[in-house]
Formats: C-alpha cells, sequence, structure tokens
C-alpha cells in the first residue's frame, strides 16, 4: 500500500468509524438526559403513592455521567460510560439482519446500572461494595439491549425490533428498582467477618473500613434466579 492509498483509508475511516461513533455518544447523552427525567417522574409518582416519611426516596444527579436514584434501602448509580463500544462477534444480536447488513448498528454507548447501600453513601463508607445489576446498549438509532441480573437478563434481548423511548425507560427503572428491593441484605459468612484489627474498630463510628455489601463473601452467580 502506497502513502496515498493509506492516507485515503485512514480518511474513510475517520469519516465512517469515527464520525459514526461521535453519533452513537451523542445518542447516549440524550437517552441519558431522559433516563434522568424519568427518574425524577419515578420519584415524585412513588411518593405520591407512600404515605411513611421514613422511607428514603430521592433523585440526586451526579452530574452529565451519573445519577442516583435513593430507594428504601438502597441507592441504584445510573452511570453513562464515556467510550463507545462494539457488540461482541459472539452476540446473538450481532447475528442478525439489523446488524449483518449494516455493521455499524453494532456500536452502542453503555449505561451501567449499579446497586449499593444508601448507608454506604449516608455514612462515607468507601471501602463498601456495589453490585452491577445491568447495563443497557443504545445504538445510534434507539435500538437497545439490557444484559443483567433476573429478568433484566432476559427480557430485553431483542435488539433487533427494541427501539427505546420514555416509557420503555421508565419500565426498566422500574424493574431495575423491584430488582433491588428483592436483592437483600445478607449476613456473611463467619469466616468473612471473623477477624477485625483495633484500628478498623476504632473507626467504625466515624468512616469505618469494614467493607458492607449484600452479597459480601457471597458467590452474585447465586442471585441470577431473584426475579424482578
Amino acid at each position: 500500500m502506497s502513502k496515498e492509498e493509506g492516507k485515503k483509508v485512514l480518511v474513510e475511516l475517520l469519516k465512517s468509524k469515527s464520525g459514526h461513533k461521535q453519533d452513537v455518544f451523542r445518542n447516549i447523552k440524550e437517552q441519558f438526559a431522559i433516563f434522568k427525567e424519568e427518574l425524577q417522574d419515578c420519584v415524585s409518582k412513588l411518593r405520591a403513592s407512600l404515605d411513611d416519611d421514613r422511607i428514603r426516596l430521592k433523585y440526586t444527579d451526579k452530574g452529565d455521567s451519573e445519577a442516583h436514584l435513593a430507594i428504601g434501602s438502597d441507592v441504584l448509580v445510573f452511570h453513562m460510560h464515556s467510550n463507545v463500544f462494539k457488540l461482541a462477534p459472539n452476540d446473538f444480536a450481532t447475528q442478525t439482519s439489523y446488524v449483518m447488513n449494516n455493521p455499524k448498528n453494532a456500536y452502542c454507548g453503555v449505561i451501567n446500572v449499579y446497586d449499593f447501600l444508601a448507608d454506604s453513601y449516608e455514612y462515607n463508607r468507601h471501602h463498601d461494595v456495589g453490585y452491577m445489576i445491568c447495563r443497557i446498549f443504545i445504538n445510534a438509532e434507539n435500538h437497545f439491549k439490557v444484559e443483567g441480573k433476573g429478568q433484566l437478563g432476559f427480557i430485553y434481548q431483542n435488539f433487533m425490533n427494541q427501539v427505546l423511548n420514555a416509557d420503555v425507560i421508565e419500565e426498566i427503572i422500574l424493574r431495575i428498582g423491584i430488582y433491588s428491593l428483592e436483592f437483600d441484605l445478607l449476613t456473611p459468612p463467619y469466616q468473612v467477618v471473623s477477624k477485625v484489627s483495633v484500628g478498623e474498630l476504632q473507626t467504625l463510628s466515624s468512616n469505618s473500613k469494614l467493607k458492607t455489601g449484600k452479597r459480601l463473601g457471597f458467590q452474585f452467580q447465586t442471585d441470577t434466579d431473584i426475579q424482578g
């Protein structure tokens, strides 16, 4: 390949692939903004149906790429990834005519959703752990799929025909909330918490270094049968 030929190939790649990735990222930002709106709307609707002020229910905007939903004893963290990803060649979505006829459709932005204990944030327990509940892939045409736990792992798999909109986003948020509340805090195995240092106990009342998580010490895979 001559230098001129190489230059032409590189320019075409920049125009096609890099330009398309910019389209995907612009779209994921727009969709994440809708997620934020729907999170706020869900809080308003749920609060109107609750008569117990002790129950946590709060939306917090954490910037362009992150939003928090405090719900009960949980904080759900919605985080928009800053990169664009291509669905794996062995992913069922890439075997469909929708992607095979236009490989650009396999490029997606991603929103990851994590479940943390609300107390981890309230008491600044920085060593506490959270768990990814699902990740949402969205391409430039708003076709999407969801990988996740419980029902979130199989309901939203029809990438070829599923198109994201505000109603679907609200449905996804509700399913995420249901799963998180059914995903209970379990006592960790005794051997995980049987040793503790003097320093860890001394800091217990302020900023504890004793890790807490819903399934600390357990294999998270065992929770895949929890349905949302």
